[in-house]
């Protein structure tokens, strides 16, 4: 990612996130009169923050260099960030800091080891598969490839979760919450882009999502950044009807920016047995439609 694109990138972060507060949120006082800003205005945060109104335009013009760790948190909490939101300044500061450094993780990496796929064949009673950071999906067990079996169907290989949400049709229909999975599929991107600002991959696949759907880039420009780690999915599965899964998205410390995401009914759960169909529907065996890996994730 070109030093520009960071700086860029932290400017319309730090703006964003300011748009969103009003002085009622952030604690101070609402004098009356018409506000000639959305949000918080500059001075407003650097007076949160315990700085300059000059150095806070400077960071929020993206020029971070020599920026402290202390600077950084007084920022945030003004800003009200979240924990993900935390990181990912961190991070866009990283990468402007040195912006040609090599990553360190291979966020697009398509080899899954023998041993995971024996893992996910082991989870006989939870849907679930290995997704790599740009939101491929590189291999299943019987019931993710029953549950996901729209996703699966593609010619592309291998499959990529943000393509189907924004580009097929039957993502609408399947994800009885649309908006919540389009949401976390950009914010999990655009995390992994400030992860991993030399990752041409992963920009060229963004690239491709942004030129061929409106509403990815309408979303990528707002600059929201989300974890995938755990909650509850509502889909519309073709054949067995409605399904509330509970998900939880388990990181693989030896195969860095590689996810084993589980989707599970609750114990008693209505959704139980039509969950439970899904045995009854996708192959038996890995090698019958489990992605195929190959050299190239986008």
């Amino acid at each position: 990612m070109p030093a520009d694109t960071v700086r860029e990138d932290i400017s319309k972060f730090l703006t964003s996130r300011r748009a969103r507060l009003t002085p009622t949120k952030a604690g101070l006082p609402a004098f009356g009169g018409r506000r000639q800003v959305s949000g918080l205005r500059r001075s407003e945060v650097a007076q949160l923050a315990a700085i300059s109104v000059e150095y806070y335009t400077r960071l929020e013009r993206g020029n971070v260099r020599g920026v402290s760790e202390e600077i950084l948190d007084s920022l945030a909490t003004a800003l009200q960030l979240d924990d993900v939101e935390r990181a990912h300044l961190a991070a866009l500061v990283r990468a402007s800091n040195a912006p040609h450094r090599t990553t360190d993780r291979d966020g697009g990496t398509a080899h899954v080891r023998a041993s995971l796929q024996q893992i996910l064949d082991a989870m006989t009673g939870a849907a679930a598969f290995v997704r790599n950071a740009h939101l491929d999906i590189l291999a299943t067990n019987q019931l993710a490839r029953a549950l996901y079996a729209d996703a699966l169907d593609t010619t592309g290989q291998p499959p990529n979760l943000a393509r189907f949400v924004f580009g097929d049709p039957r993502a609408r229909r399947f994800y009885r919450d649309w908006d919540g999975i389009a949401h976390d599929a950009v914010g999990s991107l655009r995390t992994e882009a400030a992860r991993t600002p030399g990752n041409a991959d992963l920009a060229d696949l963004i690239d491709e999502l942004a030129t061929h759907s409106a509403e990815f880039a309408m979303r990528w420009d707002a600059h929201d950044v989300e974890y995938y780690r755990s909650g509850q999915q509502r889909f519309h599965h073709h054949t067995v009807g409605d399904l509330d899964l509970d998900y939880d998205a388990l990181e693989i410390p030896a195969d860095p920016g590689l996810t084993i995401v589980t989707y599970t009914v609750a114990p008693a759960s209505p959704c139980t047995s039509a969950f439970l169909r899904l045995r009854q529907h996708g192959p038996v065996s890995a090698e019958e439609s489990s992605p195929r890996t190959s050299s190239s994730p986008s």
